[in-house]
């Protein structure tokens, strides 16, 4: 088990407030860095995909620094101008994907 690992694991016994918000943040954190791998992946930039879906740079950088609360519909988007599509799957909590 890594040292990060180590720590989370510690850390949810330990404080159940961080383990109470922790799945949902990192499955946030997740969609960030995911959607930040697919535009660098494509060779564009952030000012790039800005334009195409008639945004502000701004805008596109906290999408993927924190896409905690972003619509379904932005998503879609942004997965479009990179020739991506999104999926989604519905699972029982407690299980892994």
């Amino acid at each position: 088990m890594s040292d990060l690992k180590k720590y989370v694991s510690s850390r949810k016994i330990t404080d159940p407030k961080f383990n109470e918000g922790y799945e949902e943040g990192y499955q946030a954190f997740k969609i960030g860095v995911l959607l930040r791998q697919a535009r660098e992946n494509s060779g564009l930039t952030q000012d790039e995909i800005a334009q195409r879906l008639n945004t502000k740079k701004s805008a596109i950088s906290r999408i993927e620094n924190h896409a905690e609360d972003i619509k379904l519909s932005t998503l879609e988007k942004f997965a479009s101008v990179l020739g991506c599509k999104i999926e989604i799957s519905i699972v029982l909590a407690g299980q892994d994907v």
